[in-house]
């Protein structure tokens, strides 16, 4: 066998591959690409929608825009759980009554003219409700969900840092889906008994955004977290938009249960989904493309192997960092309207124009509607900006504050206004502008401290579910005559609410990753730790040559050949290859000298050379050389 006819079996036993990017797709971090080239049109494909030409089954699309998919399904069904009960309630708790008198239900005991149950005389055509439970009563079973959501923040961003945070988030959802198909049974025993499932409920499910941020940890390059994280969160308000039209079309046609079993098992079958295609890290994942793994692991530059358990918390520096303190403060101005709108929206119309918009399932359903719209499209806005233009700190303010502001504006246009249609519009676009903020600090535990995001949503979403509680207190207090005067007072607050946030985010927000945030020296990302080993300790990935000095180092970043594990200079040696008459035997005979000693024949064969993988970026931190 020749000597060329020995390089091309080498190469083929070896499948090399070599990536050829575009000028687009370059970064701060350098890698030694790999050998086998593809276009720029399919490059390009790969990277924003993760196509790939030679793969099957899951592999079609980028295996972290498919966790922001079924992510966002997640959100939704959560979120459509938590409108069953809202739904429900009305029927279980309200008279109807029956023009046909062989409609009378049979739970009414007939007693000549008159009927009476529970020591109470009805109209023999009138039904009573299933559930004889007070306002009083309606109001704890509503609220208790929210008693258990809101001790699970922190530990459950605590717990995602330290364990897959994609099965937390998977177990979460599906617990809480099983949990809703026995509510209907609940009810039946007694309200306490439904108290405790919700509380349960929120209790699983409070750890569903503090994971979410743990998983993106892992899965999005720092240029794609706006447009992943918005995909994800946007399912959270197309849960608000289907779930209760949904849950009023079952309770209509099927009675009150049916929403508590369709959501439920819709939830389970998504958690069985979720478990099967869903990854810790990119490194795990047996359906990603080697490209993809090479583009995430290189992008994050940490490595896919940090022992997460043994991580120390610096909670000190948590509550002594300003940019975490304008986070928080931002998700409780966010939080405050966002509550006040799902809990005081129909009461609002009904006392100041008369008007019941629970009836119109479109009007109720349109400011979240076109939130979850704008969610994602601000994401991809806020990527791009990042990409050419903007530091990640102008870009965060720049949304955060501007979606505050248009927020705040029609808040005040909806406390002026009396006519109906005015009030609706600029609901509808203040709920709408607010989808901006998300690209702001709803992303931004990610800037500024990737290793503890989850932790950082954990504290910051619990803040906000206080001013949800909060929130509805404060609106009962100042509308007891429910005059428009009264809710005008109601907006007006809501308005200075998001003004103060603007000014506070504005001053101390940042998206530079904290001092403090950065791992310790020995769990920093190397080169060499997207590198597999096959137990021996050789090596099998691209770059995989050890032991060489500086100059042979030069050597085969300039072009080098190589031949049985030796680099050769493409100047050197005889042929068009240059020289490659020593062989493995050669070395292992010390004839080599001790370069040929210590190399390792089982490492792949490249020709090298180095290539930047993203887009350059403005932020320092990133931009920052280190030592590879």
């Amino acid at each position: 066998m020749n000597k060329l006819d020995g390089l091309i079996e080498v190469l083929r036993l070896r499948d090399i591959r070599v990536f050829k990017k575009d000028p687009e797709e370059k970064s701060f971090v350098k890698y030694d690409e790999l050998d086998e080239a593809y276009s720029e049109e399919e490059d390009k494909k790969s990277r924003f929608l993760g196509y790939c030409p030679s793969c099957t089954c899951c592999r079609c699309i980028a295996q972290r825009y498919l966790v922001a998919v079924l992510s966002c399904i997640g959100f939704l069904i959560s979120f459509g759980i938590r409108c069953n009960m809202g739904v429900a309630i009305v029927t279980m708790t309200k008279n109807e009554t029956y023009g046909d008198e062989n409609k009378v239900p049979t739970k009414i005991l007939e007693d000549g003219e008159n009927s009476t149950v529970a020591n109470k005389t009805v109209h023999p055509f009138l039904h009573l409700p299933q559930f004889l439970w007070t306002p009083e009563t309606i109001g704890i079973v509503d609220s208790s969900f929210f008693w258990g959501y809101i001790v699970t923040q922190i530990p459950g961003g605590y717990l995602a840092s330290r364990v897959p945070a994609n099965r937390i988030f998977g177990l979460a959802i599906g617990i809480s889906s099983f949990l809703n198909i026995l509510l209907p049974g609940a009810a039946s025993v007694h309200y306490g008994l439904v108290m405790a499932v919700r509380i349960l409920q929120g209790l699983v499910e409070g750890v569903t955004y503090p994971a979410c941020h743990g998983i993106w940890r892992h899965w999005a390059p720092p240029l794609e977290r706006s447009r992943l994280a918005t995909i994800s969160f946007c399912g959270s308000y197309a849960g608000a938009v289907l779930g209760m039209p949904l849950s009023g079309i079952l309770t209509k046609h099927l009675g009150w249960q049916s929403g508590f079993y369709v959501f439920g098992i819709l939830g389970m079958v998504w958690c069985l989904f979720w478990m099967i295609f869903s990854f810790e890290k990119p490194s795990t994942n047996p359906h990603i493309t080697q490209e993809e793994r090479i583009y995430i692991e290189t992008s994050i530059a940490e490595s896919g192997c940090l022992v997460d358990k043994d991580m120390r918390t610096p909670w000190l520096k948590f509550f002594s960092s300003m940019p975490v303190y304008a986070i928080i403060v931002a998700n409780f101005c966010r939080s405050w309207t966002f509550y006040l709108l799902i809990i005081s929206q129909p009461m609002y119309f009904t006392e100041v124009f008369h008007f019941d918009v629970s009836k119109s399932g479109i009007l109720a359903a349109l400011p979240h509607l076109v939130m979850a719209i704008i969610v994602p499209i601000g994401g991809f806005i806020a990527d791009k900006l990042r990409q050419r233009l903007l530091t990640t700190t102008h870009v965060r303010k720049i949304f955060n504050c501007g979606g505050f502001g248009l927020e705040a504006c029609f808040l005040l246009g909806v406390a002026i206004t009396r006519n109906t249609t005015t009030a609706i519009v600029c609901l509808t676009l203040a709920v709408g502008s607010s989808g901006f903020a998300i690209s702001g600090f709803n992303v931004n535990h990610l800037d500024i401290a990737p290793r503890f995001a989850s932790i950082l949503m954990g504290l910051s979403n619990g803040v906000g579910t206080l001013s949800g509680m909060l929130c509805p207190v404060v609106t009962e207090l100042l509308t007891k005559k429910g005059t428009a005067d009264e809710w005008q007072n109601v907006f007006i607050i809501a308005s200075v609410v998001h003004f103060l946030g603007i000014i506070f985010y504005g001053i101390f927000a940042s998206g530079e990753k904290q001092p403090w945030a950065e791992p310790p020296e020995e769990d920093r990302w190397r080169p060499e730790d997207t590198l597999k080993a096959d137990g021996s300790g050789k090596l099998f990935s691209y770059g995989a040559f050890h032991g060489y000095d500086a100059n042979q180092a030069e050597e085969k970043m300039n072009g080098g050949v190589i031949s049985n594990g030796h680099v050769a200079n493409e100047f050197q040696g005889n042929g068009e290859y240059g020289g490659f008459d020593k062989s493995e035997e050669y070395y292992n005979n010390g004839y080599g000298g001790d370069y040929g000693k210590r190399m390792s024949f089982d490492a792949p064969l490249y020709n090298t050379k180095e290539e930047l993988v993203q887009v350059q970026s403005k932020d320092s931190y990133l931009n920052d050389k280190r030592e590879l």
